[in-house]
């Protein structure tokens, strides 16, 4: 994640990504004593994408 996101990830930087069908994420995060992932799906709709800038969103 450091090299493709130029971001570190123990710095408590929270990464979420989308499914293709916009119903499920996925959240990593470092806690200070491990690697958390949470997982989202959604029965009904989808999820709203914010607009990316300079390949990260805000």
């Amino acid at each position: 994640m450091k090299k493709e996101l130029h971001k570190d990830p123990f710095a408590g930087t929270v990464f979420v990504s989308r499914s293709r069908k916009t119903d499920r994420l996925k959240l990593i995060y470092w806690d200070g004593t491990g690697i958390v992932l949470a997982y989202k799906r959604l029965e009904e709709h989808s999820f709203t994408w914010p607009g990316i800038k300079n390949g990260l969103m805000n």
